[in-house]
């Protein structure tokens, strides 16, 4: 499948983000000649044991994310950070886990936003918002590469693109930039041939620094 990177925007210090720089942001996207081909939408969702015995508290993770992509809608994908491991099964697990009450869903996050097309280049754009809400809580991007599938051989591409892409990002002088911290997917078992689960991992390091970002606000607010 289609390589891509996915990326967060990273807020500068004291400032936050909000709709304002996600509509420039899909300016931008549109002034280098992207073609807006529709909606996406990817879900995170965090897990939690539900103990009925204490006991086995040291036994269970004690949380991990469950992950569905739009490009997958058949697959879900769980991420065990801690414990490094990415699993894909049936998208019917859900319902499983649902009825058999071991886990509960903790909170849930959306991202959505709109598909562009841009040559060889596939950018999606969106926000992070929890379900049932319209409370921004980050912004992010996914750069596809559509004829490459391996991430040694398209890297020298996708930062080329990326150099490109920032650079335009730059003229609109906003309070902020976006950031790619490529985890190290061998960590997880995962080979250089791209797949949903290359995706799944990333979607989860970003989640890590989405939050990170958010505290870092709240302390400098304290």
């Amino acid at each position: 499948m289609p390589l891509k990177w996915v990326f967060n925007w990273q807020p500068n210090a004291g400032s936050t983000v909000n709709s304002q720089i996600l509509n420039e942001v899909s300016q931008c996207v549109e002034s280098i000649n992207g073609v807006k081909e529709g909606r996406w939408k990817a879900t995170i969702t965090f897990y939690k044991p539900m103990l009925r015995d204490q006991s086995l508290t040291a036994e269970l993770p004690r949380d991990f994310l469950g992950i569905s992509l739009p490009e997958q809608p058949s697959k879900y994908y769980f991420i065990l950070r801690g414990h490094k491991i990415v699993m894909e099964a049936d998208s019917s697990i859900q319902l499983i886990m649902e009825k058999l009450q071991s886990y509960k869903s903790r909170v849930a996050l959306n991202f959505e936003g709109f598909q562009y097309q841009l040559g060889d280049f596939q950018l999606r754009v969106g926000k992070v918002a929890p379900t049932h809400s319209e409370n921004l809580r980050g912004i992010v991007m996914e750069v596809e590469y559509l004829p490459i599938s391996s991430l040694e051989k398209s890297r020298q591409l996708m930062e080329e693109f990326v150099d490109i892409w920032q650079d335009v990002v730059s003229k609109r002088s906003l309070p902020g930039h976006f950031m790619h911290i490529e985890p190290n997917f061998s960590d997880y078992g995962l080979a250089d041939h791209y797949t949903s689960q290359h995706t799944a991992v990333q979607y989860a390091h970003v989640m890590a620094q989405l939050i990170a970002s958010v505290q870092a606000v709240q302390a400098a607010r304290n």
